[in-house]
């Protein structure tokens, strides 16, 4: 037997073949919506995938602003943040968050799900969030994921 021709390929940002991919986030649950976009980002849904190397796909998200929320998280779930100075600590509900800027709910989300380290930061890039159903990257050729068929 020639143990030569067993070699594990790794893929890597040059050999990984990424596509661009439309999602609609109309009706989908926050974050079963964002686990899905980030296992495409990730490139975890190919057979070539490299825990260290960004080998995944270009994800663009529709319709942000029609998320849905499971429970009473509309009204009670709070997001955190800090200005840096003492007695600094500002909370904001996800109603309101909702009602100024949809897209970073989505965005918040899924970076939530990426790693935190500099290959997290670098996929990051790869999510494009629009409010509503129009989007300007036509030239990309983004092919429609349905994500109630998607595992």
């Amino acid at each position: 037997m020639d143990t030569l021709s067993y070699k594990t390929v790794s893929a890597n940002k040059e050999t990984a073949e990424k596509k661009w991919i439309v999602v609609d986030a109309e009706g989908q649950t926050l974050g079963r919506l964002a686990s899905k976009v980030a296992k495409l980002i990730r490139g975890k849904h190919k057979t070539n995938y490299t825990p260290h190397a960004d080998c995944g796909d270009n994800v663009i998200v529709l319709n942000a602003e029609k998320v849905s929320f499971s429970g009473t998280k509309l009204v009670d779930k709070k997001y955190v943040r800090h200005t840096g100075y003492p007695g600094g600590q500002r909370q904001t509900t996800v109603e309101q968050m909702l009602a100024k800027n949809p897209g970073r709910l989505v965005e918040k989300a899924v970076k939530g799900m990426l790693p935190k380290n500099t290959l997290g930061r670098q996929l990051f890039r790869n999510l494009k969030v629009f409010v509503g159903p129009e989007h300007n990257l036509e030239a990309q050729k983004p092919e429609v994921l349905n994500l109630d068929t998607f595992k």
